[in-house]
């Protein structure tokens, strides 16, 4: 591993299964060296997070339904009490309603928009706030965002305005937590087989485009979103903050 987190205690939120992104980071993030805090959704999640913890010797695991009151601070309050500090997280959850996301942004509910919303975007705002007293000597925060953002992608719907709120909120961040030390970056990887994605319609489609017009013809693996994730929480990084770091086999420069 090139970049060393060794001394580092870092939060992963968002591990769902073997397949999750949150995974892949987080056993880069175990490599390098870091000591990890690790989430589950609900106990309905938890028999299959509960052994990738384990593997990742977490010494914190608790649940975290970003929608459930006292959670998110459940979960801060147990890595101040047992570290005292935190030095990245990394936030990779997203959700909408099905009925939402599968029609037109127009017909949206504003139940299902607000939801998508809270979860998907103004939790890491909420995470970073608790963040910010833990990272005393600054810190890495990384937000999990999609070229969905910035254009318009079939089927995507309304997880784009969603994730362009996400990555606006990053530089928002960046600004206002510069001057603490502390860095926010979203991570922009191409289109992967996960649970999350597996709610978007047509999605086996658009991993074959991606693989047939990406420069580099292919797809990408959470390994490769892992080892981009490690450079951004290692002090390699520590000049970097507020940018989206594309990891999508060059698939964005295609417009």
């Amino acid at each position: 591993m090139v970049f060393d987190l060794h001394g580092k205690k870092g939060l992963v939120v968002g591990i769902a299964n073997e397949d999750s992104i949150a995974w892949g980071c987080a056993r880069a993030f175990r490599a390098a060296g870091a000591e990890l805090a690790v989430t589950w959704l609900n106990e309905k999640a938890r028999p299959y997070v509960e052994p990738l913890a384990e593997q990742l010797q977490a010494p914190i695991q608790l649940p975290l339904d970003v929608e459930q009151d006292g959670q998110m601070e459940a979960v801060f309050d147990a890595l101040g009490a047992r570290w005292g500090r935190l030095d990245f997280l990394l936030h990779s959850i997203a959700f909408a309603p099905a009925a939402d996301l599968h029609g037109r942004v127009a017909d949206s509910s504003r139940e299902g928009f607000a939801r998508a919303m809270d979860i998907s975007c103004h939790s890491f705002a909420r995470m970073a706030r608790l963040a910010e007293p833990l990272m005393q000597e600054g810190g890495s925060l990384l937000a999990m965002s999609y070229l969905g953002a910035e254009e318009v992608i079939s089927n995507y719907g309304l997880m784009g305005p969603v994730k362009a709120a996400l990555e606006s909120s990053v530089r928002y961040l960046a600004s206002e937590l510069g001057p603490q030390g502390i860095r926010v970056n979203a991570i922009s990887p191409g289109p992967l087989a996960t649970r999350a994605a597996s709610g978007i319609q047509h999605f086996d489609q658009l991993l074959a485009d991606a693989a047939q017009r990406a420069p580099l013809r292919r797809l990408v693996s959470i390994e490769d979103v892992g080892a981009l994730c490690t450079f951004m929480a290692s002090d390699a990084s520590r000049s970097m903050t507020g940018s989206t770091l594309y990891v999508d086999a060059g698939f964005h420069i295609l417009g």
